[in-house]
């Protein structure tokens, strides 16, 4: 008897510690993503990943819209404490409209941050603290190329802009089109002007901060010049399209990969499309940075990805950093490099590219393999950007308007932005 009740008495205390002892808890994080097709593959191939690893984490992925309305639900869902757990949003100088230092989770001491490059810890930073793992590759600024026409015309990659204009010379003679611009889409009209700040910030290294700080002007700043000059350089010799007015994007892609145009001014982004609507014509396109005055600094022009972030508000800060530093490790770049077109290089060290990158991420890679050929483009160092810059950049284009007029016209439409924003010393 004894013994029985000795066995019920160690049972019964077994049966009451098992129940007052928890199972591992079970986590539901919340993922905010924008609505973009490769972003959304990309964000449920790494929640899938991540959930095999860590099966007690369920991540709920939601959508937003682009664009302004997708600016106006982040700062909305931030200001009221209703942001996700995570969320992915701009790198650059629309983070620091969030008030990182208030808003958001300090992702410094996240391990996969060692491996992270430099430059892209530069855009997602705010008092020396880093707040954001990057998600995507990087992209480039700077002039898609035919292959086929270069190899035909016996062309060299240019390093300087008179190089440009000689091979370009050479092309028109050959009665091609040298340079593709599509103003029906006014966007792509930026590239000459936007590309060209890696040479900027070459000749005036303190250009961003004094631009931001109303101390420099495009108009009355000669490296700031050049954009605006080689514009209405290509227009007036005669380079373009004839229907360059009413071309679209897709055109311009078109063009460049079937050898219907030599060059196509674009980010890199759109390797994606050309991978997607030309794969047979994708080999024979090239791409180089937007050559300045000097072959000895020749550099690029570099577009950042956007960043994962974790607001301040969260409940869930431990399991939500876990689940950013997969997002950063090697393995989770190499789950989104499997998943979607690489643009460019990725941004953590050791993460391989693909065996079967087209030649047009390949020409990027000697750029980010050296020190000091990259810059970020002056939207991620500094808060404004005139959005009248591309209806002035088809103005210039379309020979409307000089580019002293219009770098004066920029400035104002900077000066608007900037007081909109309000910037001091404005």
């Amino acid at each position: 008897m004894t013994i029985h009740i000795k066995a019920y008495l160690a049972s019964a205390a077994l049966i009451a510690l098992t129940a007052i002892t928890p199972a591992q808890a079970e986590v539901t994080l919340s993922f905010l993503i924008d609505n973009n097709p490769d972003t959304v593959a990309a964000a449920e191939a790494l929640v899938e990943a991540y959930q095999k690893q860590a099966p007690d984490v369920t991540i709920e992925i939601e959508q937003r819209a682009g664009g302004g309305e997708g600016d106006n639900i982040i700062k909305t869902r931030l200001a009221t404490g209703e942001m996700s757990d995570v969320f992915l949003y701009n790198s650059g100088s629309l983070l620091q409209a969030l008030k990182p230092q208030q808003t958001l989770v300090d992702l410094s001491d996240v391990p996969a941050q060692a491996k992270v490059d430099q430059g892209f810890k530069s855009v997602v930073s705010a008092d020396g603290k880093v707040y954001g793992v990057p998600f995507g590759t990087a992209m480039g600024g700077g002039i898609f190329y035919n292959r086929a026409i270069y190899q035909e015309l016996g062309l060299s990659v240019p390093k300087t802009w008179a190089e440009f204009m000689a091979n370009n010379e050479k092309i028109k003679a050959a009665g091609k089109v040298a340079v593709a611009q599509t103003y029906r889409d006014t966007w792509t009209s930026q590239l000459f002007v936007l590309a060209d700040y890696y040479n900027l910030q070459a000749a005036v290294p303190n250009f961003a901060e004094d631009y931001t700080n109303n101390k420099a002007k495009y108009a009355t700043t000669p490296a700031a010049m050049k954009g605006f000059e080689h514009l209405k350089e290509v227009h007036d010799a005669g380079l373009f399209n004839e229907d360059f007015g009413a071309a679209s994007y897709d055109d311009g892609l078109r063009m460049v990969a079937t050898g219907e145009a030599a060059h196509y001014p674009m980010l890199t982004f759109a390797i994606g499309a050309l991978k997607q609507n030309y794969p047979e014509n994708l080999a024979d396109v090239g791409f180089f940075a937007q050559p300045g005055d000097d072959a000895a600094k020749n550099g690029l022009t570099v577009w950042m990805p956007p960043a994962i972030y974790i607001p301040a508000a969260s409940q869930k800060i431990e399991e939500a950093k876990k689940f950013a530093n997969f997002v950063s490790s090697v393995e989770g770049c190499k789950i989104m490099t499997d998943t979607n077109t690489v643009q460019g290089p990725p941004l953590i060290d050791g993460c391989p590219l693909p065996a079967d990158v087209p030649p047009a991420v390949t020409d990027m890679l000697p750029y980010f393999k050296t020190q000091g050929l990259t810059a970020p483009a002056l939207e991620f160092v500094s808060p404004i950007k005139g959005p009248a810059l591309e209806q002035i950049t088809v103005e210039i284009g379309s020979g409307i308007r000089g580019p002293a007029e219009a770098a004066a016209l920029y400035d104002d439409d900077v000066r608007k932005q900037a007081k909109q924003l309000g910037l001091s010393n404005w």
